[in-house]
């Protein structure tokens, strides 16, 4: 993927980086840019010069000042329906007036550095209003391709289609099918950069009306652009509309374009972009472009992907692009005035179309966002674009309220006068009336294991599980309330009671038996209650990893091999999960050297090595280690079998220190493990390496064994 440009790169590597990536790009995006800025600009309602020069504008002063290098910039679909109803309230020299303030709104926000503060904005909603944004463009553009007009409103648009399917049948209607078959049709069998689906669809349908002698609509432009351009005029209104305008068109081009500048950065792997200095570029842009007569400027998702396609490199193909729509437009602006307007009208239709994704879609459908997504489009459709996102805002923060609220009780009797309930999310005051009713449903004089996973425990729902405790242990029964996760009941039971701020829990998955079962599971049943709580919690966010490895096999990167303590838990130590680690765990991490009699062990590396194929191998001991203050007591001589087994580690203990007989057992073992032939034909080949741990059980810190000596673990 291409990299952007970076500051140290020398003179001659950045000239290759232009002639070899940048000029190439640009003159794709170019290619693409001319149709779509003219379309645009007819959607809109806007003189046709006016897209044009909001594109030279984007590509150069967007480009040269940009924070995101290969994002491009120019007249955006996304700001058509905005831009049509500022026309039609100021006309268009006010509204070009109206996006040069804009410009220097965004200046403000930038200089604010509140870049990323857009961003807060549920996505859902952004989507959801440019998919609005293009079904408002597609109603409109349609009357168009049909060689209609369009209407005030997408209700209108939507209730005069039939009548205007079918009274037109005219050679444009022609000219926009051409248009529109060619756009779906072309990116399925052509890949050629230097020919975008736009561009040929339009040369196309142009070829065919000229050749034709097709009697159409098409492109107007003034015989001498320059003398044409349109300079900003004072709008006439209320400071409380021109306001309106102003922050409308600023704040939907600020977000359209950071949106667009964090999509870019997911399509290749140089330096990230900065948005608040992208802010200050699109404002900058922005302001010059309403002072020259163009259209609002934004970054666009389609030119900036386009680019990074093509293979650009640096900044200079966003700003070239600009100088290319430029030039065409002063040299060649007959050839413009050759297209029809229902082959502009067709593009617009496939453009606006697909900003309704349907991959978005089933996002949100996934994350249960869709009710946001649908209430903002059809808002901005049917009402206008502030009052779609204010509905879409609204139904995202009473959809988060209730997942906030949302709590689920189960009350389960698995076994003769014994009760479970598991409480699982929010409990808030909100839900304490059907908490009370849930727990007033057990029968009295039971055994109750309350089970709390608690994200949050407000003052009234704490009381009514309280008092309702309180209630059923006088009527006789028992009531054991477990936490999970964290400690909301008890941290607030201590605050009744006066006393300290009790600690919170360690969570299950991280914490032992003991941390968490009570004294009689303890004693009875842990394994199964820990089994129960794997199948129940764990359980459902393995089992999909757990069943490719099932199918797949397993492919771990590393042999570990560590002592059999039960303190010392692989998994956790390493944060490693299925499929990570080949363990080899016995008593004091020993390795016996090849042909030492033992097989065991031997077998487990061979297979690590041989078969898996791991790259790693650690051998990793820990303090407080108990074979190693059995071998520094003389164990490792006795006739029995653990003093057999400690012999193996063939390790000579002096008086040294215990943390420094553990640190040379490791080291011990590292040297056994060099013995075996498959070991040392694999360090051989580059394809292994061996390494040495010591885990500080006190400290929970983990520590690397290298010739003899302890460091710190860091991270390159």
């Amino acid at each position: 993927m291409p990299t952007p440009d970076k500051t140290d790169v020398d003179v001659p590597h950045r000239r290759q980086a232009l002639l070899r990536h940048d000029l190439p790009a640009s003159i794709v995006v170019f290619l693409i840019a001319i149709p779509l800025s003219l379309g645009i600009a007819a959607a809109s309602g806007a003189p046709l010069m006016a897209g044009l020069i909001a594109a030279v504008v984007g590509g150069v002063v967007a480009g040269a000042l940009s924070g995101a290098p290969l994002q491009v910039s120019g007249p955006a679909a996304g700001l058509t329906v905005i831009v049509a109803g500022t026309i039609a309230d100021f006309g268009w020299a006010a509204t070009t007036a109206i996006v040069a303030l804009a410009g220097l709104v965004q200046l403000v926000l930038g200089v604010s550095k509140l870049g990323r503060a857009a961003l807060a904005l549920s996505p859902a909603v952004v989507h959801g209003m440019l998919a609005g944004i293009g079904i408002v463009i597609a109603l409109s553009q349609v009357h168009v391709l049909l060689g209609g007009a369009p209407q005030s409103s997408a209700w209108a648009n939507l209730r005069d289609l039939p009548r205007q399917v079918l009274a037109n049948h005219t050679e444009a209607v022609f000219v926009g099918l051409l248009t529109i078959a060619i756009l779906l049709i072309w990116p399925r069998f052509v890949k050629i950069s230097l020919l975008p689906a736009a561009l040929v669809a339009v040369v196309v349908a142009t070829v065919t009306a000229s050749v034709g002698g097709f009697d159409v609509a098409r492109v107007d432009l003034p015989p001498n652009p320059l003398a044409e351009i349109t300079f900003p005029r004072w709008p006439d209104g209320s400071p409380w509309q021109i306001a309106v305008a102003v922050l409308t068109i600023a704040l939907v081009a600020s977000v359209e374009s950071l949106l667009s500048a964090v999509a870019v950065d997911r399509m290749h792997d140089g330096k990230r972009a900065n948005l608040n200095k992208e802010l200050l570029a699109q404002g900058a842009a922005n302001t010059v472009s309403g002072a020259l007569g163009g259209l609002p400027v934004t970054g666009v998702i389609v030119r900036s992907s386009t680019n990074v396609a093509a293979g650009a490199r640096t900044r200079m193909s966003a700003i070239l692009h600009g100088v290319w729509v430029g030039v065409f437009v002063l040299l060649f602006a007959a050839l413009l005035e050759q297209i029809p307007l229902s082959a502009l009208a067709a593009v617009l239709v496939v453009v606006g179309l697909r900003l309704v994704s349907l991959a978005q879609i089933k996002a949100y459908t996934r994350h249960r966002e869709l009710p946001t997504y649908l209430v903002t489009a059809l808002g901005v459709v049917f009402t206008d674009l502030l009052t779609g996102v204010a509905l879409g805002m609204a139904t995202a923060v009473l959809f988060m309220l209730a997942r906030l609220a949302r709590c689920e009780i189960t009350r389960t009797s698995p076994a003769e006068g014994r009760w479970t309930v598991v409480i699982t999310g929010t409990l808030a005051f909100i839900g304490s009336g059907r908490l009370a009713r849930e727990l007033s449903a057990i029968p009295e004089g039971g055994q109750v294991d309350l089970e709390l996973h608690l994200d949050y425990l407000d003052h009234g729902a704490f009381e009514t599980v309280q008092d309702w405790r309180e209630a059923y242990e006088r009527g006789g029964g028992h009531v054991t309330i477990r936490e999970i996760h964290d400690s909301w009941f008890h941290r607030a039971m201590s605050g009744r009671l006066g006393g300290a701020r009790s600690q919170s829990r360690v969570p299950r998955f991280l914490g032992s038996w003991s941390q968490w079962a009570s004294i009689d599971q303890q004693r009875q049943d842990a394994m199964q209650a820990g089994i129960d709580e794997f199948e129940r919690s764990v359980a459902p966010l393995v089992r999909p990893h757990l069943a490719d490895l099932a199918r797949d096999g397993q492919k771990p990167e590393q042999l570990f091999i560590t002592c059999a303590d039960s303190r010392l838990v692989p998994n956790l130590i390493t944060t490693s999960g299925p499929g990570d680690l080949f363990t080899i765990r016995n008593v004091g991490n020993i390795v016996p050297a090849y042909g030492s009699g033992d097989s065991s062990v031997g077998a487990g590396i061979e297979y690590a090595v041989d078969v898996l194929g791991v790259s790693t191998i650690t051998v990793c001991g820990h303090s407080g280690c108990g074979a190693v203050r059995a071998m520094m007591g003389g164990a490792a001589g006795e006739p029995s079998a653990l003093g057999s087994w400690l012999a193996a580690a063939d390790l000579t203990v002096d008086d040294a220190s215990e943390e420094d007989c553990i640190t040379a057992n490791v080291a011990q073992q590292l040297r056994n493990l060099s013995s075996y032939p498959s070991v040392r034909r694999a360090v051989g080949e580059g394809r292994l390496t061996l390494t040495g741990l010591y885990f500080d059980l006190a400290e929970a810190r983990m520590y690397t064994v290298s010739g003899g000596e302890r460091r710190p673990v860091t991270v390159a």
